[in-house]
């Protein structure tokens, strides 16, 4: 449910101060209303730092002004008040959804916020004469059979490899598919079963579909004995080759299962574990389907120091799970589970519930009182939320010493607490892409991340390309900034910025900040390979001066840049590498004057695939309905470049 479908479940009432130092409460709770819903407490710069939601609001709002409130972070709050806006509901389970939207909307100071995606990948079969094999992220608008959802893309990738190796089943788009005229390389390798040039009758085929749903459901030692007795049939009948085939499916199944760590009787549940050290706190999430742990995530919600675990597991459970849309109906009902087992009770564990259970559309259970198997998982969830937390403090403890050790080198007064490198990647000049990495003392800040589409300059320039990305990420900064946004962003200048390259480079970044005329400047620093290109011969090439500094190899401040180097690097090229394949993918057919898309599609539909276009003659063009034999002429011309 977004903020703006609200108006069938809440009204609003917006009980505000003038802008004063101090908030009336006595004038605001003598008008505010005793009915259940939301409110919003907004400071003096008209941010929101607290959502809560009440079954009574004005008992609740009340609370919060008694002379007599023992939390310290209440009373702080409190003292940072300006205005209350409140929305009322018609019910507390409306209350408990909109209070979790607003959540996320607004990331308030004093809530227990969560912050990551939760757009779990899944494995689809398409539901479709020949079905496809694939991966799906997003909203269940392709018909098929969803499984999942899986913790990560990379779980999603390995589980479509094995299985290629199992069942031959396709997994190419359908516009490929439609456009084949012969095998692919696929089915020369035994990974498809070719329908797309019926090399496979549509029985057969759906009979691989069908295992490999049974497969992917946990019901590997079922396929096994169908696997079996279609074997024993096959050879019975001196089917030999068929036999085989069978034969070495059920070696790789066998395989697989020995492989596979069955984890007991419960089929499907997800397991929350929390460890907290003091303000710090790791969640960690099991994913049990189909009687195994198929991944686990971590995540590190920032959270108010007075807040319980109860709190904190009930704000989790809330955000994670809750759609936005009350009127989803199910849409999103692969991500809850059964059920979802915690290691303590949380107040609204009932409300909580019949709100899940109604968007999943099935029954969901939250277990707290936990004993055998769900006892095993919610520990191995505990150890794993310890694990994951002392392992991210380390990180952050080694980042910091290496940004110590590199304001050792270049002593800077106030210390080294942002930096930003810049690299370009192109081929031969074309799809030039520059990446722009930040790193705080944390580690990368990933949020910070930019690339730019290089263009307007001579392909080839990496000068001019260098030119370009400095000029889109710092060519707005204003020396006197008025308006707010251009206060943060001369916040976000770095203190150190790094230029992948020479002296060259280096120059063109020099250039650019002195036409900015900035009052504070960020240290510019090339970083020059060595002429092995080997790693720990790198040469920084300090601005103004060109003074060339070279670290041992040994050194955590050559870590530090070696790091933010090749993380810079690996950016660029990916984004790169993205646009490159973008282009690579564009028919050849897209680039010749008045051919649209569907022109293109009846050439490929009618001649049976670009192939069989590139060695089709003029006569054979005009035969494709929508196409004259004069637009058939420019076809075959430039098709084969005349």
């Amino acid at each position: 449910m977004s903020e703006k479908n609200t108006d069938n479940l809440a009204h609003e009432q917006l009980v505000q101060t003038p802008k004063a130092s101090t908030f009336d409460s006595e004038a605001f709770l003598r008008v505010v209303t005793e009915q259940a819903g939301v409110y919003r407490m907004y400071n003096s710069q008209q941010v929101v730092i607290y959502v809560g939601k009440a079954k009574q609001l004005k008992k609740r709002l009340a609370s919060y002004f008694r002379k007599d409130v023992g939390s310290v972070k209440t009373q702080v709050l409190v003292k940072q008040i300006a205005a209350i806006e409140v929305t009322v509901t018609h019910t507390e389970g409306e209350a408990l959804i909109l209070e979790n939207n607003y959540i996320k909307k607004y990331q308030p100071k004093y809530n227990i916020l969560l912050r990551d995606d939760k757009s779990y990948p899944y494995l689809l079969i398409t539901a479709h004469k020949h079905p496809k094999l694939g991966l799906h992220r997003g909203g269940k608008k392709v018909k098929g059979e969803y499984f999942g959802p899986f913790p990560t893309v990379g779980a999603v990738w390995e589980s479509l490899r094995l299985m290629q190796k199992i069942f031959p089943i396709r997994q190419c788009e359908d516009s490929y598919y439609r456009a084949r005229s012969r095998p692919c390389l696929q089915h020369q390798l035994g990974r498809c079963s070719a329908p797309c040039v019926d090399k496979i009758s549509v029985d057969d085929y759906q009979e691989q579909v069908k295992l490999a749903k049974l497969f992917l459901q946990g019901k590997s030692s079922r396929v096994i004995e169908q696997l079996v007795t279609k074997m024993e049939l096959a050879s019975n009948e001196l089917h030999f080759e068929l036999a085989a085939k069978y034969r070495d499916q059920i070696v790789t199944l066998r395989k697989v299962q020995q492989q596979q760590h069955v984890s007991g009787h419960i089929a499907e549940l997800d397991v929350v574990g929390l460890y907290r050290d003091k303000s710090q706190v790791c969640i960690h999430l099991l994913f049990i389907r189909q009687h195994k742990i198929l991944g686990s995530k971590s995540y590190f919600p920032t959270v108010p120091s007075e807040s319980s675990d109860s709190d904190i597991l009930q704000a989790f459970i809330a955000q994670h799970y809750l759609s936005n849309d009350s009127q989803s109906h199910g849409k999103v009902q692969g991500n809850i589970p059964k059920e979802i087992v915690i290691k303590e009770s949380i107040e609204q564990v009932t409300e909580i519930a019949a709100l899940l259970s109604a968007q999943a559309e099935y029954e969901v259970k939250i277990s707290s009182n936990t004993r055998s198997e769900r006892a095993q998982y919610l520990r191995l969830a505990g150890t794993n939320a310890h694990t994951a937390l002392v392992t991210r403090n380390s990180h952050k403890e080694s980042m910091q010493a290496r940004f110590v050790a590199l304001n050792e080198v270049f002593e800077l007064e106030n210390g080294i607490h942002r930096i930003e490198c810049f690299d370009i990647s192109h081929t031969m000049g074309q799809q030039t892409i520059a990446s722009n990495v930040v790193f705080n003392r944390d580690g990368p800040l990933k949020t910070d991340y930019r690339r730019y589409n290089v263009h307007g300059i001579t392909p080839g320039d990496d000068y001019a390309a260098m030119a370009f990305a400095l000029n889109k990420r710092y060519g707005k900064l204003k020396v006197k900034p008025s308006r707010p946004e251009e206060h943060s962003a001369l916040e976000k200048l770095p203190d150190i910025v790094f230029i992948d390259g020479g002296k060259g480079q280096l120059a063109k970044a020099e250039e650019f900040f002195n036409q900015l005329a900035l009052t504070k400047t960020p240290l510019l620093v090339g970083v020059a390979k060595g002429e092995s290109r080997k790693p720990g011969l790198e040469t920084l090439i300090l601005a103004g001066s060109h003074q060339l500094i070279s670290l041992p190899a040994t050194s955590p401040a050559l870590h530090l840049v070696q790091h933010i180097r090749d993380e810079s690097h690996r950016f660029a090229i990916t984004g790169h590498r993205a646009k490159r394949q973008k282009v690579s993918k564009k028919s050849r057919l897209e680039s010749i004057e008045g051919i649209g898309a569907k022109k293109r599609q009846s050439l490929l539909t009618f001649l049976g695939g670009l192939q069989e276009v590139m060695q089709a003659d003029v006569t054979a063009l005009a035969k494709v309905p929508g196409i004259s034999h004069v637009l058939a002429e420019k076809i075959h011309n430039a098709l084969h470049d005349k």
